[in-house]
């Protein structure tokens, strides 16, 4: 049964509900801030269980994550999360940070270590007085209280994780640090979450892990995506997509397509929910909702059949 409208993340998460989110990032021009919030405005009526705003490189976009977090809590009635990474900061400027989250309303983050400051690939070196790994970041939101934490999950493994199950380990770490949520790097391949549920769950993992979704709209920028996270595109679905060749209205159908298979599929399985990587733009997301016939305010949807909750 969903819980009423005004109950909070934590009382969602708590309760087994179904979790829809969406994900949406700061826009570093007010023209894209614009089409941000067209976006925000056509998501709103599926009312999904929370959405959240990412975190720039090095905090470059931290004042408008802020914003536009705080903005959604108080114009649109929906939970929202704010992500925080470790990058290019030291401990005491991430409680600073904390404090405002807290003055703005915002009581549940996305904790994350985030990306090298030299990109992806190199090595990760912290700033004098900054932290190491994500769940030092966890602890410190724990201990500055109120929050509700997620972090990150890999169905294919970090890219510096040394095993998969090394990689599961992370995850129990952060739990024990004060996680109460995660959310997967986006995949293609249901069996690729089960896998990574399955060794969680082995290595006393007991926090929802949300499937990351991310539907195929441009197949340039996925495949760069994919190699920026070390996320795989399957060589197979990429050549069904080659084949559309510039016909973008026909890749936006198919990528709509395959998300709402893989959607079924991960539902189907027990998942216990859906999280949306928008980049901003509401057509795919909403209609792969239309054929999910997804009930609003995180009801359950067609196909369930129990929860990978743990």
């Amino acid at each position: 049964m969903p819980l009423p409208g005004g109950a909070g993340l934590a009382e969602r998460l708590r309760s087994g509900e179904r979790i829809f989110s969406f994900e949406f990032f700061p826009p570093k021009t007010d023209e894209g801030e614009r089409a941000l919030w067209s976006a925000i405005s056509d998501l709103a009526p599926l009312s999904p269980t929370f959405v959240s705003v990412t975190y720039g490189a090095g905090g470059s976009t931290r004042d408008r994550t802020v914003r536009i977090t705080s903005r959604i809590l108080l114009e649109t009635g929906m939970d929202a999360v704010a992500h925080l990474t470790c990058v290019g900061a030291t401990a005491a400027e991430l409680r600073e940070v904390l404090t405002r989250f807290e003055l703005a309303g915002i009581t549940n983050l996305l904790a994350l270590r985030g990306d090298p400051p030299d990109g992806p690939g190199s090595r990760w070196v912290p700033v004098p007085g900054g932290l190491s790994h994500a769940d030092e970041l966890v602890a410190l939101a724990a201990q500055a209280g109120g929050f509700t934490i997620g972090v990150a999950a890999f169905p294919e493994g970090h890219p510096e994780s040394s095993d998969l199950d090394a990689d599961a380990r992370v995850l129990l770490g952060k739990q024990r640090a004060g996680a109460s949520f995660a959310i997967t790097q986006f995949f293609f391949d249901a069996a690729d979450y089960t896998a990574l549920v399955a060794r969680a769950r082995a290595h006393g993992v007991t926090i929802p892990i949300l499937p990351g979704i991310m539907p195929v709209t441009d197949v340039r920028q996925i495949e760069r995506f994919a190699q920026l996270s070390g996320a795989a595109f399957p060589e197979a679905l990429a050549a069904r997509f080659r084949t559309l060749g510039d016909d973008r209205a026909a890749v936006v159908d198919l990528g709509i397509e395959v998300a709402t298979e893989l959607c079924e599929q991960l539902l189907a399985e027990g998942a216990p929910g859906l999280h949306f990587y928008t980049l901003n733009r509401s057509t795919a997301t909403r209609e792969i909702y239309r054929r999910l016939s997804v009930p609003a305010a995180g009801g359950r949807a067609p196909g369930a059949t129990g929860s990978m909750t743990g």
